[in-house]
């Protein structure tokens, strides 16, 4: 870049600080960073700061925190044009006056290989699908959900066993990467965004709280990537006959054990996990958490919970 390009960049949890680094380390100009509000966090409530707020302050870099973007909440940003808005995970849409502000529009960097995914939680879907293979796209924004032309794609294959949280943090490198890759041809205009077609096309709604307690009819294979999909939120529960409720942070599944047993019964309670019958195959559970308690490997658990002969419901 023979100039500083001077760049607008909006973000907010961990999954765009990787990009925000990137961009720190070329000779671009960063105007203004925009994120999300500081919101009540923890058992206290008290305010948090977003992830991209922490890093882009460390660094001396201007913050805005609009809670909406009406026409006039930027202030004084808007009195100069930048060259490119780069979004990462903002969490609020783009109006139309907001794409046209940048002289070459916003792009974004987003968690799947568009066309596939697109919407809020592209990585947890991609797992409940059973999909092998994910990735990122960076595209140009347009008003439609994710439907923008897109400059480039890179992929990953999904490791067996591996959570939402593991897959976030490889995806977040992945996506710095191809930003910086293309960041400079970019603004020079000589890479043009590709559209994504109509043949493909998933969508990836949000995940809510609602979503974490389990279903012992649905099969093993399907709880299995709940419980990968929801490690780190929103954790997947089982809840017991008695009422009692915990946390299932890992599980596998028990392809060797054929089973007849009701849905949600606990078949076995030993060193190895606690396997619990489903609406087909076993599902034997590793990790879990009590109620204020820490997370625990299934033996701990037991130690004070035994939990052989009884069932969740």
């Amino acid at each position: 870049m023979s100039s500083a390009a001077k760049i607008v960049f909006a973000g907010t949890p961990d999954f765009a600080v990787p990009s925000l680094r990137l961009l720190l380390s070329t000779d671009t100009d960063i105007a203004v960073v925009l994120t999300q509000p500081d919101r009540p966090a923890g058992r206290g409530r008290k305010l948090a700061q977003s992830p991209v707020k922490r890093e882009a302050l460390a660094h001396g870099l201007d913050v805005c925190q609009p809670a909406a973007l009406a026409p006039g909440t930027l202030g004084r940003h808007t009195e100069t044009v930048p060259d490119l808005m780069v979004v990462v995970a903002y969490g609020l849409l783009l109006p139309s006056w907001l794409l046209e502000w940048p002289r070459l529009g916003a792009i974004n960097v987003h968690a799947s290989l568009l066309p596939r995914w697109r919407g809020a939680a592209p990585i947890q879907h991609a797992i409940l699908a059973g999909d092998t293979e994910t990735g990122v796209s960076l595209m140009k924004i347009e008003s439609g959900l994710d439907t923008g032309p897109v400059y480039g794609r890179r992929s990953l294959s999904i490791g067996p066993g591996e959570s939402a949280g593991a897959l976030h943090d490889r995806l977040a490198r992945l996506g710095a990467e191809l930003l910086g890759d293309s960041l400079a041809e970019i603004l020079s205009g000589a890479l043009s965004p590709v559209p994504q077609g109509d043949e493909g096309v998933t969508y990836a709604p949000k995940i809510a709280k609602a979503d974490a307690p389990l279903d012992w009819t649905q099969s093993a294979v399907e709880l299995e990537r709940r419980v990968r999909a929801f490690n780190p939120w929103p954790v997947s529960e089982a809840v017991s006959a008695d009422g009692g409720r915990v946390r299932i942070w890992e599980a596998a599944l028990r392809e060797d054990r054929p089973c007849t047993r009701p849905a949600g019964a606990v078949i076995a309670a030993n060193e190895r996990g606690i396997d619990v019958a489903t609406g087909e195959g076993v599902l034997r559970i590793l990790k879990l958490q009590p109620p204020g308690g820490r997370v625990m490997a299934a033996q701990a658990y037991l130690n004070a919970h035994p939990l052989e002969g009884t069932a969740f419901v």
